[in-house]
């Protein structure tokens, strides 16, 4: 079991940034890949971004290539994601998730695949 927890959200104006944050405690935190997923209001739950387990491959959606920076630190067990220019349509309840992984060349990015889910932090891009 792997137990995760974020942090980090809250209410910004647009161009803005933020860095979430996802905790993990559990089984070995460098044995998998992780995720950064989120739900806009009456939307359904999107990919954002995936992290390979050693680290070293990233894979963003087309929506936030360029402004959105994921990172793992296993040494904290901790997962980040750094956002940038923040717009509007940003707003969301960002959700990280994790599967366990030991393939470094290919991440899942559809949530059927991850296995463990945090609870969500809203974050708030006002114009």
């Amino acid at each position: 079991q792997v137990q995760l927890v974020e942090s980090g959200g809250g209410a910004v104006q647009a161009g803005g940034s933020l860095r979430l944050s996802c905790a993990a405690s559990g089984r070995t935190f460098s044995s998998y890949a992780m995720g950064w997923f989120r739900q806009a209001p009456g939307k359904e739950r999107e990919f954002v971004a995936a992290i390979s387990w050693i680290g070293s491959s990233t894979w963003y959606a087309d929506s936030v290539k360029g402004r959105f920076t994921i990172s793992k630190e296993n040494t904290k067990n901790t997962l980040y994601l750094q956002m940038n220019s923040l717009k509007p349509d940003d707003t969301a309840v960002y959700y990280c998730a994790a599967y366990s992984s030991q393939d470094n060349l290919v991440v899942v990015t559809q949530e059927r695949g991850y296995a463990y889910w945090g609870q969500g932090t809203q974050v708030t891009v006002s114009s």
